[in-house]
């Protein structure tokens, strides 16, 4: 194998940790009276009163067709912050090859604990856009359940409320302002310049409500005209008894409960989407991983599957790992299902599950399912049968599967569908628990199977529910630099723990080799630009998923962090002994206290320094520098690091 350890050397620190080039972006600590916010680019985040959060974030966004968001360029910023108040003012440019639009805005924070957010764009040239303005989201943890008081644009009142279970639609609608309580703590939003109206985020396995202007009943996209104004305002006013300010500490705190365990589920790895075999060389690299299944995907629309599934079974043999045959049908269901079950009995791969997904249709449809579900169950093999969507819970929760006989419903997951800043895909993990958990309430109470989970999205289900070859120059969509960074393997440390404690049934994530999987080891990166790895490269993520799979006859041991946008953990154990995969999902190093064990600690830190050695060498463990840790001690973990953890509960 090529060991790329001179590369690595001369890799930048910032490519090694967060997966591209250049800082993060910078933060900006305001207050407005009593209450306490954090400003990054362009949005304000975190808007508490005492130890309360109000409001997630309030942010504008340009979304043209096909639900694309422009990224906005940053100009002409002037700002004056004083200890209880401040006003900022910047402007926006959002440019692409159809869109031309300028926005000045403002916000002012006062001492009467109140924001004022205001925006006016112009369009330099015409365009279509399916949304132009602000958003506000709502913290989840703080609003599910709580009665909410809207205003409508006529002037009429609704009394409703946060719904605690995931909505498939809107929940409030012809919104003019809005108010609620937190605690103690009456907040209201006067909202100017469009209507807005408020969905269930969770349905993309993002941690919010969001409140948003044009409502999706009003037809879109719509055509801009060159030199349109567009006028929007937020104004955002609390009152009442604030919350204590919650006393900040240096060390985030992860405490055990042995008292909830859960066990493993199944865990799988999705086949590289290279249409060339995988070689002997990724095999014995690959074979390390002790993966419970292999997903392949089969369009049985296609005349050429037959080609794929028979690759796909020689590496499925080779690897020891058995199928989940994703069958992808149209509505020639029953003839497509009929070939492939010939194939299966002269073929007689071992499989572990079958999900049925159609072309074209957000979710099996459950007349399809009847017909060919009864032809998948004539071989008298035990493998799971699950339909759904091959989207993301969205398509499942608006199409739910009917009793089809079927075992389970599958869904996929991604952590992109809105923002792609490695904040908010930390603050999104734990709604990914949220989606599997209200799955299982769905009637029937199927198993839920989770497949793929991916760092990207692999395809837009505004305009396809299947993922196409890529045809555009430069690096796909579908690829994210961040897969080969340490930043990738704490996120995807962080899914695992909130997926496995979830109730889910199995998880499959990535690709095996590739740009999109664990490993580069056929070649170099096809986007040296982009994605900076070379061949023998093994990522980071890698070496999560080998310690997980190493110790799965152990149960997840829950656990909460009192800081998880800096550190989380998950923790496995047989009752006596512990073992832990902590990261530090931050720049900074973080001292942290772990609670519930007793004796010492093993650690073994994967990060910058000796980032070279490990992707150099699948064999890598780190066990020369371990180190040993009194557990009742304070341990200071290095940026972006992951840590693998042995120890012992204590009684």
């Amino acid at each position: 194998m090529n060991h790329p350890k001179s590369f690595c050397e001369a890799l930048p620190s910032e490519i090694k940790l967060i997966g591209h080039s250049g800082k993060e972006s910078t933060e900006t600590y305001l207050r407005a009276g009593r209450l306490t916010m954090m400003f990054r680019e362009g949005a304000l985040r975190y808007i508490a009163a005492g130890s309360d959060e109000l409001i997630r974030m309030i942010y504008a966004a340009v979304r043209v067709k096909d639900w694309i968001t422009i990224k906005p360029v940053f100009s002409d910023e002037k700002y004056d912050i004083k200890p209880d108040s401040f006003l900022i003012k910047y402007t926006c440019n959002y440019l692409s090859e159809e869109v031309d639009f300028t926005a000045r805005y403002e916000l002012t924070g006062s001492k009467d604990n109140s924001l004022d957010f205001s925006m006016e764009g112009l369009a330099n040239r015409s365009f279509l856009k399916n949304r132009i303005g602000f958003c506000i989201l709502h913290p989840i943890i703080n609003c599910a359940g709580i009665t909410c008081n809207i205003e409508h644009a006529d002037g009429s009142f609704e009394r409703s409320s946060f719904p605690e279970e995931i909505s498939p639609h809107q929940i409030f609608r012809d919104i003019k302002s809005m108010s609620w309580q937190i605690n103690r703590t009456n907040c209201r939003i006067d909202l100017e310049g469009d209507v807005f109206e408020t969905e269930d985020q969770r349905n993309w396995t993002d941690s919010s409500f969001k409140t948003y202007s044009t409502p999706l009943s009003i037809p879109y996209p719509v055509q801009i005209e060159k030199g349109k104004r567009i006028y929007q305002r937020i104004k955002f006013h609390t009152e009442g008894r604030f919350a204590t300010p919650s006393v900040k500490s240096v060390k985030t705190m992860i405490r055990l409960n042995p008292s909830k365990v859960h066990r493993i589920p199944s865990i799988g790895i999705c086949r590289t989407d290279n249409p060339f075999p995988v070689d002997q060389e990724e095999i014995d690299v690959l074979r390390f991983l002790h993966f419970d299944h292999y997903r392949v995907d089969l369009h049985l629309f296609r005349s050429d599957w037959h080609q794929k599934a028979e690759i796909a079974c020689s590496e499925s043999s080779k690897l020891g790992w058995p199928f989940e045959i994703a069958l992808f049908i149209d509505d020639n269901a029953d003839e497509q299902v009929s070939s492939f079950m010939h194939w299966y009995s002269v073929k007689r791969p071992q499989v572990s599950s079958i999900l049925i997904l159609h072309k074209s249709q957000p979710s099996t449809p459950d007349q399809i399912a009847k017909k060919i579900i009864p032809l998948l169950r004539e071989t008298g093999e035990r493998y799971k049968i699950a339909t759904g969507t091959n989207a993301s819970f969205a398509q499942l929760n608006r199409n739910r599967p009917g009793d089809t006989t079927n075992d389970y419903i599958c869904y996929s997951i991604h952590p992109q569908e809105h923002a792609s800043d490695n904040l908010t895909l930390v603050e999104n993990l734990a709604a990914q628990e949220y989606s599997v958990k209200s799955a299982l309430k769905f009637p029937g109470k199927k198993g839920v199977i989770i497949s793929p989970v991916t760092l990207q999205r692999r395809f837009n289900p505004n305009s396809t529910l299947i993922e196409l070859p890529w045809s555009g120059s430069g690096m796909p969509p579908q690829v994210d630099s961040r897969m080969m960074s340490m930043f990738g393997a704490c996120w995807t440390t962080g899914s695992l723990k909130y997926l496995c404690q979830s109730g889910a049934e199995s998880i499959t994530y990535y690709n095996t080799i590739g740009e999109r999987g664990l490993i580069q080891v056929r070649s170099d990166s096809q986007w040296p630009s982009h994605f900076q790895s070379v061949k023998g490269m093994i990522f980071p993520v890698y070496f999560v998923f080998k310690y997980l799979l190493d110790h799965k006859e152990l149960h997840l041991v829950e656990n909460i962090s009192s800081n998880p946008l800096s550190i989380d953990a998950l923790s496995l154990s047989d009752g006596k002994k512990i073992v832990i995969i902590l990261v530090n999902f931050t720049g900074k190093s973080q001292p942290v206290n772990i609670y519930g064990c007793s004796g010492i600690f093993k650690i073994i830190s994967l990060g910058a320094d000796n980032f070279c050695k490990a992707v150099s060498d699948f064999h890598w463990t780190g066990i020369e520098e371990e180190k040993v840790i009194n557990s009742s001690d304070s341990i200071r973990f290095e940026p972006y690091s992951v840590n693998f953890i042995e120890g012992r509960l204590k009684y």
